[in-house]
């Protein structure tokens, strides 16, 4: 066994124990799809894990074992697909984010990175942004409403506007950023190696090869087709059967 499989052999040891405490209350079937893993039975897991999803038990405990077990069992695009999944619901979650890390590494060839940006807004989800960002318009107006109806506090109160002010127009502006990220797709290759072609055509040219678990990021679609690509230089067309889109599993 290569040292990076053992590193990942022991993440998932201590990932793994964490993520079935945090979904202890979940149905006894989760427990089973666990046992099927540990008893080395990767697919039949991941099989498990995936009927609780259909059975509506979408938490990140669920995805992030799913993620492992299609990892192991070889399948490292639907294994990134369900980490950004597992990461989506829990984005601060260090045992979700080093195995997404891990696949990543698994990739060859080209794949979208995310931007430092990017990394920083996926550490709040989307109602996280929203939420803070509405506290900090409410708390704007509470402070302009108490300045004219007490003008005596205008002197304590105007410095603390001042800074909020700012403040609250960054958070608006990062809940814009991240909702656009949320809605702008990210396409992972699921099978060996996926052509992208040059048109939307199985006889046009191959623009570039990508492998299993490659990102890509959504630029629109046009029938069974998806204009992607995985960086400025990297632009063309891969069929949607070759690619899952998570958020959409």
């Amino acid at each position: 066994m290569s040292s990076s499989h053992r590193t990942f052999a022991l993440l998932f040891v201590l990932f793994g124990l964490a993520a079935a405490s945090r979904g202890q209350n979940l149905p006894a079937n989760f427990e089973s799809a666990n046992n099927l893993y540990y008893a080395g039975k990767f697919q039949e897991a991941a099989t498990a894990y995936e009927k609780l999803l259909q059975a509506g038990e979408r938490s990140a405990a669920v995805y992030f074992n799913l993620g492992n077990a299609l990892l192991k069992a070889g399948q490292v695009g639907r294994a990134v697909a369900n980490y950004h999944e597992a990461e989506r619901l829990a984005p601060r979650d260090p045992d979700v984010r080093a195995n997404l890390q891990f696949a990543r590494n698994q990739v060859q060839g080209p794949s979208l990175a995310p931007t430092r940006w990017e990394r920083w807004l996926a550490r709040l989800t989307l109602n996280e942004w929203a939420l803070l960002s509405a506290a900090g318009v409410w708390l704007c107006f509470i402070l302009l409403a108490l300045i004219q109806l007490r003008p005596a506090l205008r002197a304590s109160l105007r410095p603390i506007l001042m800074a909020l002010g700012p403040l609250t127009v960054l958070l608006c502006v990062c809940s814009v950023t991240a909702y656009r990220a949320r809605v702008s797709r990210i396409a992972v290759a699921v099978t060996r190696d996926v052509v992208i072609h040059q048109g939307p055509l199985d006889v046009a040219q191959t623009a570039f090869i990508v492998h299993d678990g490659a990102e890509l990021r959504v630029l629109e679609h046009k029938d069974d087709w998806l204009l992607v690509s995985t960086d400025p230089r990297r632009i063309g067309w891969v069929k949607r059967d070759k690619v899952v889109i998570p958020f959409s599993i």
